[in-house]
């Protein structure tokens, strides 16, 4: 057999070649647009007939009504700057709380 027959490839050609798959560029988020999926989020809190009708509010709604995540919420809770009620064992956060940690809070 003759080894000329298959020479091995020149590998400093081989890195001067431009390659057939071409990078794609991700947004300015990270993440190509293929891999983005949207998330419903209300961005805009709760219903307003909701709010003037409840007297305490879920974590959840607590965290839409202050413009912040759960875990901040819970984190408030925990460091006690937010009192809540545990009634039938969910955590319940009156509106007269959220009202006054908004007022002691203003710098």
């Amino acid at each position: 057999m003759n080894t000329n027959d298959n020479p091995a490839p020149d590998l400093a050609a081989l890195h001067e070649q431009p390659s057939a798959v071409q990078p794609v560029a991700a947004p300015a988020g990270g993440v190509p647009a293929e891999a983005q999926t949207e998330h419903p989020r209300p961005s805009a809190g709760i219903d307003p007939q909701l709010y003037a009708t409840r007297l305490a509010f879920s974590v959840r709604e607590a965290a839409e009504i202050l413009g912040v995540s759960e875990k901040s919420i819970r984190r408030l809770i925990n460091r006690r700057l937010l009192k809540s009620s545990r009634a039938l064992r969910h955590l319940r956060i009156p509106k007269s709380e959220l009202s006054r940690y908004l007022e002691t809070t203003l710098v």
